[in-house]
This record gives structure tokens, C-alpha cells and sequence, in this order.
């Protein structure tokens, strides 16, 4: 089945240092979504970005990822601030299917 791998902990940076969360995925899909979300300490948890697309880099808000051919979509920031302290979680989705219904 599809799965994702994140294998640290809780990471300890430096401020202004840079930041790496590594993500691994198995999926059978063809085209996959991967998403991270970041949730800070008594907060509900916030989307922060998706791939959707193979070696594309996506950003926001400073922190930026690729999808991966490779199965990965490691997130990172460079410069990290001490409110950039926070749980941070991969997640895959299979590619939404619309109008796909066969006769």
C-alpha cells in the first residue's frame, strides 16, 4: 500500500541555520500528492505546501520542496527563526479521479 516515512524526531537547529525534514513515500499512483503541514505548539495543524508535479520546487513563506523521482519531497528553510519551531508532517494522497467512471 501507499506509505510515508519521515525518519527523525524532533529536530534541534540554530537560528539562521538551515533547515532540512526528509520525506520518503511508496505510493503505487502514477502521480501522487505529497503535502507538508506544520502545526505550532496548542495549534490545530495548517496546510504549507503540496507537490503535485515531479521535479518541480515549490515555495512559501520561505520554506521550499521538490517532488522527487526519487520517492522524496524533503522539505527546507534556510535562515530559521525561532517561531519556525513547530511539529511537521508529510503526507501523501493518491491523484484525485474525476469524471473517470468506466462503461
Amino acid at each position: 500500500g501507499d506509505s510515508v516515512n519521515q525518519k527523525e524526531g524532533p529536530v534541534t537547529v540554530s537560528e539562521g541555520a538551515l533547515l532540512t525534514l526528509n520525506c520518503t513515500y511508496q505510493t503505487a499512483s502514477l502521480a501522487p500528492y505529497l503535502f507538508w503541514y506544520i502545526q505550532h505548539l496548542n495549534k490545530a495543524p495548517q496546510f504549507l505546501m503540496k507537490g503535485l508535479t515531479a521535479d518541480k520546487k515549490v515555495e512559501h513563506e520561505g520554506f521550499q520542496a521538490t517532488l522527487k523521482s526519487d520517492s522524496s519531497f524533503h522539505l527546507q528553510k534556510w535562515a530559521v527563526q525561532t517561531s519556525d519551531s513547530a511539529v511537521y508532517n508529510c503526507a501523501l494522497s493518491d491523484t484525485v479521479r474525476e469524471g473517470c467512471m468506466g462503461s
